[in-house]
């Protein structure tokens, strides 16, 4: 499956409780079509007592937003755009912006 975004992109969410934010990629899991964005779709998540954690308690940690609902941001012009894919001269797969035909 080719994914239009990457660890490190800035992306924009489309829909869902985190609409209209920018966040960096964390993480990209391709298996399920999902993503981990900084600081979005927090969710609350109770951690039991452990040896690094000897109280336990309740932890605030980002949860997976599908690929679908993010779009990248260019990182030249701030603004979100869509993703296109061409061969450079060296013959080499490079994803640019198609608002405006700069490599990313």
């Amino acid at each position: 499956m080719k994914l239009h975004i990457k660890k490190g992109d800035t992306v924009k969410v489309l829909s869902g409780n985190s609409k209209g934010k920018t966040g960096a990629v964390l993480e990209v899991i391709p298996s399920k079509g999902r993503a981990i964005v900084e600081g979005l779709n927090m969710v609350t998540k109770h951690t039991k007592p452990s040896a690094e954690n000897p109280e336990g308690g309740i932890k605030k940690v980002e949860a997976s937003i599908d690929i679908s609902n993010l779009m990248l941001v260019d990182p030249k012009t701030g603004e979100a755009t869509k993703v296109g894919r061409k061969l450079d001269d060296k013959g080499k797969l490079v994803r640019y912006s198609k608002k405006t035909g700069e490599v990313i």
